[in-house]
């Protein structure tokens, strides 16, 4: 058995470690093989290494937390140990850089967006080096978030000038009928999830502000027609229910400086059942064009509620 000393620096144990210990105890619920013991400021850690070096990881990303914000909340403590426990006995590199470890974005009241899986992790890497990525994945693996994320990265590094979200406008089994309103408030509600995620990231002043002023742009795949996209993020969401002409369409909109990603979720696709889904096209015919990567999330990269991936199993979505 390896033993691991370490030490709180610059930061309030009792805020690390919440009220009653909170925090410590989901600490320990989080690393079952191993023995964690705090004493103030010191912590003694007894286990096998490679347990012991992914709980090296996560600790020094709770005190990073803790320095930066001076807070700590269940929310924030779940985020950096993610939803989805590192395998023992992991001594791959993925592991060992502690996936997920450098923030994507900050967002509002200390909330901090990263990439929580080893896949979500390769979407990160990838968009630095490609120009366009699909990321294919069942419900719940953040494949939006990310994309949402590294879009939303990429405007503040003002590596781009706008953001655009756009998603086809297609009911999920149901027949919603005549929906009241202009026409902003006809399509938000199918919209609704690519919102969510900004609110996670930007304050909602700001981002009222950015949505105003087209900075950020949220519209149907269906009014993409015809427009260049340049200089932007462009994101496709719900590629799944694009028909080959959408997504052909949507792609030869790109700009020479532009960057986008489609996402998808082939197992949920809500088109007419003569319809074809243009996604299973692509993914078929721009395999091997270079600067286009295909990332494949699983089981594995779930990240929402922990019966989420049960109910996937279930359904035959993953293995």
């Amino acid at each position: 058995m390896n033993e691991l000393n370490l030490t709180i620096e610059n930061v309030n144990p009792l805020v690390m470690w919440g009220a009653n210990n909170e925090y410590f105890e989901i600490l320990k619920k989080h690393f079952p093989k191993i023995k964690i013991v705090a004493r103030g400021n010191d912590v003694k850690v007894l286990g096998d290494e490679s347990e012991l070096t992914i709980f090296n990881i996560k600790f020094k990303d709770i005190v990073s937390h803790v320095d930066k914000f001076q807070s700590l909340n269940n929310n924030d403590l779940a985020n950096i140990l993610g939803a989805v426990n590192p395998v023992a006995g992991d001594t791959t590199e993925t592991a060992k850089s502690g996936v997920g470890s450098e923030p994507i974005v900050f967002g509002p009241n200390g909330i901090v967006v990263k990439a929580r899986t080893a896949n979500q992790r390769r979407m990160v890497e990838s968009i630095v080096k490609n120009d366009i990525i699909f990321a294919i994945g069942p419900a719940g693996t953040g494949k939006t978030y990310t994309a949402v994320a590294l879009a939303v990265r990429a405007l503040k590094n003002k590596e781009i000038k706008r953001i655009i979200l756009t998603r086809p406008a297609v009911e999920a089994g149901e027949n919603l009928g005549f929906l009241p309103g202009d026409l902003k408030e006809k399509i938000d509600p199918y919209l609704r999830p690519l919102y969510d995620a900004l609110d996670d990231m930007i304050p909602p002043e700001k981002l009222k502000m950015m949505l105003e002023n087209r900075i950020i742009e949220i519209a149907p795949l269906a009014f993409m027609r015809g427009r260049t996209l340049d200089n932007c993020f462009v994101i496709l969401d719900e590629a799944q229910n694009a028909t080959d002409m959408q997504l052909k369409m949507f792609l030869t909109r790109m700009g020479p400086t532009a960057k986008f990603i489609v996402t998808g979720d082939i197992t949920q696709i809500d088109l007419p059942r003569k319809q074809h889904s243009g996604l299973h096209t692509g993914l078929r015919i721009l395999t091997d064009i270079k600067g286009i990567d295909i990332i494949y999330l699983n089981g594995d990269d779930v990240v929402r509620h922990k019966l989420v991936k049960n109910i996937l199993k279930a359904y035959g979505d993953i293995q």
